[in-house]
């Protein structure tokens, strides 16, 4: 797992949208930049898109980068790669690159192990979070919320401590 205080991976991947080449360079003039690893088949992924789009959509004019990156191998899950991902993408509505790592290194470098998984730099891109979006879950009846990852987004972007207590 990677530890909090660790500086972010660098990466440059193909945005399945646009074509585009991203990295992490991209997002310099952010304050916070959010890391999410996921695909277009997982249930939890697809429990909380909608949950991600709101985030990006309310933080954007606050100065927070989001980047999505799914590592699937195409062989065992085809849907969840580039076509697959850019159907995710717009039927989600995100505003922010999806990206495709086909060689799984950027998954590696980060120690991605599941998706979603949430990964939220600040400013000197060093780790501050890296857990939860919230306590709901497919079939527990929780209502979404995001209310984990959106407390440790408003810590960064204000300037605040990230609270140590985060679950994974």
């Amino acid at each position: 797992m990677l530890q909090l205080g660790t500086k972010a991976p660098n990466f440059e991947l193909t945005n399945v949208v646009t074509g585009d080449t991203v990295s992490i360079n991209d997002f310099a003039d952010k304050k916070a930049l959010l890391i999410v690893f996921l695909c277009a088949h997982c249930p939890f992924v697809l429990h909380v898109k909608d949950e991600i789009a709101k985030i990006a959509k309310e933080y954007s004019a606050k100065s927070l980068g989001i980047a999505a990156i799914s590592s699937n191998d195409i062989n065992t899950h085809p849907q969840d790669g580039p076509e697959g991902l850019r159907m995710l993408a717009e039927n989600a509505g995100y505003d922010f690159p999806v990206l495709y790592d086909e060689t799984q290194e950027v998954a590696k470098a980060y120690t991605a192990v599941c998706t979603p998984d949430f990964f939220l730099f600040g400013k000197e891109r060093i780790l501050v979070y890296r857990g939860q979006l919230d306590d709901s879950r497919p079939g527990n009846n929780l209502p979404l919320t995001g209310k984990d990852l959106r407390e440790a987004i408003q810590a960064v972007l204000s300037g605040q401590q990230v609270s140590a207590n985060q679950k994974p």
